[in-house]
């Protein structure tokens, strides 16, 4: 290297992409499985692994490979010091065979493989054949290997990784063991990149690596690779959320927030405000109406299962906020919403007018928010007959007004009943005698 030649950049992802089980993020259903098998030598011939990009399906077909090659393992993992290992990361290993079914997917390309299976390994237990993509092989390339995968010799393992699990031939499917990997959660991505940032010197806040998570849409690689573009981006080492905001055109967490608090209030200038805003501002708008649908939806896991679950996909900051705004509104009425957003989402794809749209629909999800339905009305007249308290929302409600009107003879449509019905759902009393 010339003296004042610079080391050659090794992106993020590469850099940290997992050597062992134990360094894969959010697989644990994957990963416990793999070494389990291994302590136990139930190691099947075929595996299938399935799941959105950039989660780990190649690297994780990878370290299988290196843990069944191993040398010197150690509770199941590999090692990453002896030949094998070695080998199979930088990817020369004789033994391990990797085919990109995307460029490789015809029969002449398979045949390799199917003339290697007669061959034992040279300096590994296993002989390893990976094909990534492999759901664009041809049917005929599947057919010819498809003998060879019923029965392969002892030494023979292949592996499989797919984003496309529903296009795989069910003959195929059948001859292996199928494990669907997760996307992974926003919490574990944030962590994960913190825990890069402090390796690699960089200053980024909380708030901004959270925006890296959720323009990552669960995916580890885009999460590491926006972070990489973002280093390069600034020069001072110091990352705010502004600049992955700007770069990528998100809406930082605090205006989410209280786009669905004003949503939550059926603030019809305020969720006006914010649509503007957003839009001037350049933001992607129709990945602000999957983040929505993402916000309301932890909102009813909060509601329905507590901040301790794990199935809640979010940061302390944000658990705060889905704790007042649970307070506020029925459950019922966040599932209307919920389903307002997704028909959104459905006519995102073909409308002219994004804007229009987005604001059409968040103003009908204000109003199913804070205006009652039929099935709320009849159910507090139901309550009235009963002689219990009208209520159609979890929060407390008002007490009823009183009404000098004269009683009329039907018990449920008196005319203090309905105005304490109407009240109860924050609306203005009416006449029953018009």
């Amino acid at each position: 290297m010339a003296e004042n030649e610079k080391p050659r950049h090794i992106p993020l992802a590469q850099k940290y992409r997992p050597m062992t089980f134990a360094d894969v993020v959010g697989q644990a259903h994957v990963t416990r499985t793999l070494k389990h098998a291994l302590e136990m030598g139930r190691v099947a011939n075929a595996y299938l692994f399935i799941g959105p990009r950039g989660i780990g399906k190649t690297t994780l077909s990878r370290i299988f490979a290196k843990a069944l090659n191993c040398t010197n393992p150690h509770d199941h993992e590999p090692c990453g010091e002896c030949e094998n290992c070695k080998a199979i990361t930088i990817g020369n290993s004789l033994d391990v065979t990797e085919l990109d079914g995307a460029s490789h997917n015809k029969v002449e390309d398979v045949k390799p493989i199917i003339d290697a299976v007669d061959f034992p390994p040279s300096a590994s237990k296993y002989r390893v054949f990976i094909i990534d993509e492999c759901h664009m092989l041809s049917t005929a390339a599947w057919n010819a290997l498809l003998k060879t995968l019923e029965e392969p010799p002892p030494y023979v393992k292949f592996i499989f990784a797919t984003t496309e699990g529903d296009k795989m031939l069910a003959t195929i499917v059948s001859r292996c063991q199928r494990f669907d990997l997760r996307r992974i959660q926003t919490n574990e991505i944030v962590a994960r990149l913190k825990h890069i940032c402090e390796i690699e010197k960089v200053d980024a806040g909380d708030d901004a690596l959270l925006a890296i998570a959720r323009g990552a849409e669960g995916g580890m690689r885009d999460a590491l690779s926006s972070l990489d573009q973002l280093i390069s981006f600034k020069e001072d080492g110091k990352i705010t959320e502004e600049d992955v905001l700007n770069i990528f055109g998100l809406v930082s967490r605090t205006a989410l927030e209280s786009l669905a608090g004003a949503i939550l209030r059926g603030d019809a200038a305020a969720i006006l405000n914010a649509v503007e805003e957003f839009d001037s501002a350049g933001r992607n708008m129709r990945r602000l109406s999957g983040e929505l649908m993402q916000h309301f939806r932890n909102l009813v896991v909060y509601m329905a299962l507590g901040a301790g679950t794990k199935s809640l996909e979010a940061t302390p900051e944000q658990i705060k906020t889905l704790e007042e705004q649970a307070k506020k509104v029925d459950i019922s009425r966040i599932y209307r919403i919920a389903d307002a957003l997704a028909e959104m989402e459905d006519k995102l794809r073909y409308t002219l007018s994004v804007r229009a749209l987005m604001e059409m629909t968040l103003l009908r999800a204000g109003r199913i928010a804070s205006v009652a339905s039929v099935e709320e009305l009849m159910r507090a007249v139901r309550q009235l007959a009963a002689g219990l308290p009208a209520s159609v929302q979890s929060a407390p409600q008002p007490a009823p007004a009183k009404s000098e009107a004269p009683q009329r003879a039907n018990p449920i449509l008196d005319e203090p009943k309905m105005n304490r019905i109407i009240e109860a759902v924050g609306g203005t009393t009416i006449d029953v005698t018009r």
